[in-house]
């Protein structure tokens, strides 16, 4: 293999690096978008379950 041969190889693989590396930011910001989400809706859960507790310890008459 000559040394343009090699050279032209590690092009190819230098732009098939740099491909790679662009779809996984993509999905990495896409990921974390999603558990943006996730993280939002977990929080609003526990929000509501804390009114419920605190709902249910008033009609059990246990208020603090």
């Amino acid at each position: 293999m000559t040394i343009d041969e090699r050279l032209e190889l590690l092009g190819k693989r230098h732009e098939a690096l740099a491909q790679s590396v662009e779809l996984l930011l993509m999905e990495t910001r896409e990921l974390r978008g999603i558990v943006e989400v996730d993280a939002a809706n977990i929080r609003a859960l526990a929000r509501i379950a804390e009114i419920h507790e605190r709902r249910l310890t008033h009609l059990e008459g246990d208020e603090q």
